[in-house]
């Protein structure tokens, strides 16, 4: 299938539109970050820094640690950037961006986002590490796409029977990471998880500052949802679509969160930025292993 250039959008340079990367920029180990930022946090612990490119929130930074080959990327915040960014970094490995024609050979991305959230179970303590076995994205994205085969619809069903979810508000839908990674990351002390993904971080996530809740228990229908023993851990805003868009496209996934607030005890972090600096050295030594 040829695709078009409003399609498969290329600069000048031939270089993929958003993210402004050639296909040799890109190594098969990519860590996803929301926060710009927060790049040069993960590739200051790099042995030799090999790519940097900048275009607009989209940093992305190639080296080497040891024996392995890392880029790290930022993808803003919210399952639409993510749509974005998975999307055209399967398209620099799986096109062929001068023929325009996907490839019969499929390439297998690793993805592993390093990210904060916050807890809405009491017993999940601020400055822990909690991995994202399960997502429920509160967004639409998946549903653009024939996703059904990556989906866990009896989950799902459980959900909306519970919160008796209303007509107006995006249909949720429930992935889950790669088992491969997660058994990898998977340790003692560190939360196995069942993310929500919300479209906003106020109205969205429960909070109201000035704006009136159109469903005042919508934290409360959050936090008190389980299936099979399985609670609702913590919330954040891009999981969802990494797990799904990735298990589409064939690639790995995995988030990683660090729990700066919890919801439920009304506490935040006295030390924010030492709790991710802490689960990025933490997530690059695992990595160092796989």
């Amino acid at each position: 299938m040829h695709l078009g250039p409003s399609e498969l959008i290329l600069n000048e340079e031939g270089r993929i539109y958003h993210l402004n990367l050639l296909p040799e920029e890109l190594s098969d180990l990519i860590i996803l970050v929301g926060d710009p930022q927060r790049v040069s946090r993960v590739s200051q612990h790099f042995d030799s820094l090999e790519i940097a490119q900048h275009k607009r929130e989209f940093i992305t930074h190639t080296g080497w640690l040891k024996n392995k080959r890392i880029s790290v990327i930022s993808t803003g915040i919210g399952t639409d950037n993510i749509d974005i960014v998975l999307n055209e970094l399967d398209a620099l490995v799986n096109i062929d961006l001068r023929s325009r024609e996907v490839k019969k050979e499929k390439k297998q991305l690793t993805f592993i986002r390093v990210g904060t959230s916050g807890a809405i179970q009491p017993d999940i303590a601020v400055d822990t590490f909690l991995l994202s076995h399960y997502a429920i994205g509160f967004d639409n994205t998946l549903y653009y796409y024939k996703s059904d085969t990556v989906r866990f619809p009896e989950i799902e069903r459980a959900f909306f029977e519970h919160s008796k979810w209303g007509a107006h508000n995006s249909k949720p839908y429930v992935v889950k990471c790669d088992e491969y990674l997660r058994q990898h990351f998977l340790e003692e002390g560190v939360v196995n998880g069942f993310t929500g993904s919300n479209v906003g971080f106020y109205g969205p996530q429960g909070r109201h500052l000035r704006l009136p809740a159109k469903d005042p228990m919508l934290h409360e229908k959050l936090s008190s949802f389980s299936y099979e023993n399985r609670k609702l851990t913590n919330l954040e805003m891009e999981t969802s679509a990494i797990y799904g868009l990735s298990a589409m496209m064939g690639h790995r996934a995995l988030s990683l969160n660090a729990i700066i607030a919890n919801r439920a005890t009304k506490k935040f972090s006295n030390h924010p930025a030492r709790t991710i600096d802490d689960l990025i050295e933490w997530t690059l030594n695992k990595l160092i292993a796989l």
